[in-house]
């Protein structure tokens, strides 16, 4: 390792910007707002936005339009950066992001895509899998320098930091807690169950997040499926959803239906 790099991840873990300081170069940024069904309201650097709700509900197809919008310039209604997606999950579909994304470069006017633009969003789009919670943090501590490598390389800096899901590896941890303790495998998922449905019951919208997670999140949406059957939309191949803003509590919901050609919020 470079005597540079030494010094910039000791700089990094020291943390020696106070508490003012940080503040002052956040309220500098401007907050930014992403297109429906996003755009209710205003993120600002250091907000931490997490999307709650039953698996499926079109969680991960938000962030891949959020994302995609990230990446796009402002001429094609991008917000011109980065981003860093962190999948835990292991299950990100890289060939619907490409499709959404050519769907979007070509709906400024022609019918083919401009090859360069696409591959220009691609590089933008930074992708890490994680296996286990090891490799999830050894991604944060070396963050930093991996960021302002890319920063010099393409021009820009990273906008957004998405992570799919951060509770993706509770339950094996858990579980390998409990092996630790010599306690039984039958035991184990007997456990594992009770907390499982205790916490749907009781913690709907925080499912199984501890507490220094919730008081972590700045904005939170829940994300669950609509009363109205997939079927009955006036929409091929969609499925419609609700999208209800939790933080801060807006007094009505989206209705978003999920498409071949993306995410849109229905009037």
């Amino acid at each position: 390792m470079k005597e540079k790099e030494r010094e910039e991840i000791e700089k990094w873990i020291e943390g020696d910007e106070s508490g003012a300081e940080m503040l002052s170069r956040v309220s500098s940024v401007r907050p930014f707002v992403f297109p429906p069904p996003l755009h209710r309201v205003p993120l600002r650097v250091g907000n931490v936005l997490e999307l709650v709700g039953p698996s499926p509900s079109a969680k991960t197809q938000i962030l891949i339009n959020a994302a995609i919008t990230s990446v796009l310039p402002k001429p094609y209604g991008g917000l011109d950066h980065l981003v860093l997606f962190l999948d835990l999950d292991c299950r990100f579909d890289i060939t619907r992001f490409s499709q959404l994304l050519i769907h979007r470069i070509t709906q400024h006017g022609t019918d083919s895509y401009d090859q360069s633009l696409y591959h220009l969003c691609m590089a933008r789009f930074l992708y890490v899998r994680c296996y286990d919670s090891f490799e999830f943090l050894h991604t944060l501590r070396t963050l930093h320098c991996r960021l302002e490598k890319e920063k010099e390389v393409q021009g820009v800096g990273v906008h957004v930091l998405m992570i799919d899901s951060i509770g993706a590896f509770h339950w094996m941890d858990r579980a390998s807690m409990f092996l630790s303790q010599r306690e039984t495998s039958k035991n184990m998922e007997e456990r594992c169950s009770k907390n499982m449905t205790r916490n749907h019951q009781n913690f709907q919208y925080r499912e199984y997040m501890p507490s220094v997670w919730q008081s972590f999140v700045t904005h939170r949406i829940l994300v669950h499926s609509s009363d109205e059957h997939p079927g009955t939309t006036n929409h091929q191949n969609s499925s419609a959803y609700l999208l209800e803003w939790l933080l801060p509590k807006l007094s009505f919901p989206d209705r978003i239906v999920v498409k071949d050609a993306g995410v849109f919020v229905q009037s």
